[in-house]
């Protein structure tokens, strides 16, 4: 799969916004063209998942004070479990009971902000 790093950018730099409960998921089209943004991801359905791989169980703590606070101030929240150098996040948007852009802009954020995280982790 061939990352859309033009999409990536142009989602990173937008908000979540909020949507209203019953509004309709992404058609599996609108959701699969959003994936090329971000294809560390695994889009199955009605959600995203991804599991990031850190180098130590303290590194993955950290790691994933960093995606919380985006996650809060974008008010779009994963479930997130982590384990031994593990960090595995699962995002869909309950309004809608599916995918939404939001999921998709989440997940561009969370990416751009894992590379510089690792950068930082090296």
């Amino acid at each position: 799969i061939v990352m859309d790093l033009t999409l990536r950018q142009e989602l990173a730099g937008r908000s979540c916004a909020g949507i209203p409960k019953g509004s309709p998921a992404l058609t599996q089209d609108q959701a699969a063209r959003l994936a090329l943004a971000v294809p560390e991801w695994l889009s199955s359905g009605d959600k995203l998942e991804r599991e990031y791989i850190l180098k130590s169980y303290l590194s993955g703590v950290r790691w994933f004070a960093v995606l919380a606070d985006i996650a809060e101030q974008e008010d779009h929240h994963p479930d997130a479990f982590i384990t031994w150098r593990r960090v595995k996040l699962t995002l869909s948007t309950h309004t809608v009971a599916g995918l939404s852009e939001n999921d998709f802009i989440l997940a561009a954020k969370l990416e751009c902000a894992f590379e510089e995280f690792n950068s930082k982790e090296s």
